[in-house]
């Protein structure tokens, strides 16, 4: 195994006195927090905080929780940032990361707390934030399912865990999983996304006896993505003998009405047209929910009621727009003040034109001089993000990260915090992100595979069981990893 560390992250001279802190490790966090750490002049730091001890590859947890031995895989460890204990927090010299609860945000602190509820808590100063958290995870695959207020379906644990976010807890809670689905005749997944699809699909071909149904509240799966899409989806599911209800809406009050707990009869629940299904073992695959609390609970203006995004610009800062100034409406002319909150309002309408390339990061224009905000040192990327039609992926969250991280160096160095008196990238205007066009890959049992990339839909015949699990970990800097490193 060869492990890359990049040298950004060796000791400064001195303690930093200004801080970068990045929300969440994942596939935008983890990018973001790379790019400062390799562009970040001397007198900064950067800081990752994350709930979790390891990077967790998510889009193989519904693989790792049907087919055993390979579950360790989906846990990789951040190298390129050593962690810190919480209460070491503010005397480190280094670029760290620390595992932690964020509590609270403001403009320019953070609150953390241990993730098993200790006594010891702890707040950060920052002077620029990327909020990476992402959103909730469908219970199938979110290890944190005991939290309050989640919607339950099979495959949570049986009594409520005490869980910290640790590589062996995160394994154990794939193993149970694997047991859920092993002991289960009948098996009904609930949403025709990807994560249903691949639950089906996974099931099925590990296990072709078991009887497998899809229930989809639309008469397309994957709608967002082309026609051929759907149509070889469905034909994979059909290969496998997958059972495929279309434009069918589950009740969910009848999930009410099902076996008591513990009891070892099937469940029966009902679609809203009255149709029942029975089945040992139930998926809901339906919707991730933006995880922005934080940012509601900071600016309740920063978060859409209705869907629960973060307003951004397309600078990727936190969108909240300042007051209007009381000398643009005058009393005197009523015609004219109407024009003034027109102009306004038509300033900050995003622009929502698809962009005409594969790449949403090589353009930069100059930024809109009305689109102001109360929070221009606060990013937010990804699955939190309303971000101008872009889909929920990783691969989107990875772009628009790159975007926020090096605007945030430009901000630095325009800010006049850095010595340089030769021009560079950096003097540049911000760059602002431009959606690319939809992009997916979908496994249909253990070899076969669907994908829209750049508009090109094809399919392939060449997965593997392990989802080609060292390529991510190659992307994490851990290199010619082998079986046995993964377990680290």
């Amino acid at each position: 195994m060869k492990v890359s560390h990049e040298s950004s992250t060796s000791l400064h001279t001195s303690i930093p006195t200004r801080t970068v802190v990045v929300m969440g490790g994942s596939y935008g966090g983890s990018r973001a927090a790379q790019l400062l750490a390799e562009g970040l002049p001397q007198g900064w730091r950067l800081v990752l905080v994350d709930r979790n001890s390891h990077m967790n590859h998510v889009y193989n947890f519904s693989r790792y929780a049907v087919l055993a031995g390979h579950e360790h895989k989906a846990f990789i460890p951040y190298i390129n940032f050593p962690s810190s204990p919480l209460s070491d927090i503010h005397s480190c010299s280094t670029h760290v990361r620390v595992q932690a609860t964020i509590t609270s945000i403001d403009d320019h602190r953070i609150n953390l707390s241990p993730n098993l509820g200790e006594s010891q808590h702890s707040s950060l100063e920052f002077d620029y934030a990327i909020y990476a958290l992402g959103s909730h995870l469908p219970s199938p695959i979110d290890l944190w399912s005991h939290e309050k207020g989640r919607m339950k379906s099979g495959l949570e644990p049986r009594e409520i865990p005490t869980y910290g976010g640790t590589k062996s807890e995160g394994t154990s809670s794939l193993r149970e999983r694997q047991e859920r689905v092993e002991a289960a005749a009948s098996v009904l997944v609930v949403g025709g996304g990807a994560l249903g699809i691949q639950f089906a699909t996974d099931i099925a071909a590990v296990y072709p006896q078991k009887r497998v149904t899809l229930l989809h509240s639309r008469h397309r799966l994957l709608p967002k993505f082309d026609d051929v899409i759907h149509e070889e989806a469905l034909q994979g599911l059909q290969e496998l003998n997958v059972r495929v209800i279309l434009g069918e809406r589950l009740d969910f009050e009848s999930l009410q009405h099902t076996s008591k707990k513990g009891s070892s009869e099937p469940r029966v629940v009902r679609t809203l047209s009255g149709q029942t299904i029975t089945a040992d073992l139930l998926l809901l695959c339906t919707g991730q929910v933006p995880n922005t609390e934080l940012l509601r609970d900071m600016d309740p203006r920063a978060v859409a009621t209705d869907t629960g995004l973060a307003s951004v610009l397309r600078t990727m800062q936190l969108c909240v727009p300042p007051p209007l100034k009381p000398h643009k409406f005058q009393a005197d002319n009523g015609d004219d003040n109407d024009d003034d909150v027109l102009h306004w309002l038509r300033n900050f309408t995003f622009d929502i034109e698809e962009a005409t390339g594969p790449s949403s990061t090589d353009t930069l224009v100059e930024s809109d001089l009305c689109q102001e905000t109360l929070y221009p040192n606060i990013f937010v990327v990804g699955d939190a993000a309303d971000a101008f039609n872009a889909i929920k992926a990783g691969h989107t969250a990875y772009y628009q990260a790159e975007v926020a991280a090096r605007n945030i160096l430009r901000l630095i160095h325009q800010d006049g915090k850095v010595g340089i008196a030769a021009k560079s990238d950096l003097d540049s205007e911000l760059e602002e992100y431009t959606p690319g066009p939809p992009a997916i890959k979908v496994t249909l049992g253990m070899t076969k595979s669907v994908y829209e990339v750049n508009g090109i839909v094809g399919t392939k015949n060449d997965g593997v069981e392990d989802l080609n699990a060292a390529a991510m970990w190659a992307a994490c800097g851990i290199q010619d990893v082998n079986e046995e490193d993964m377990f680290a």
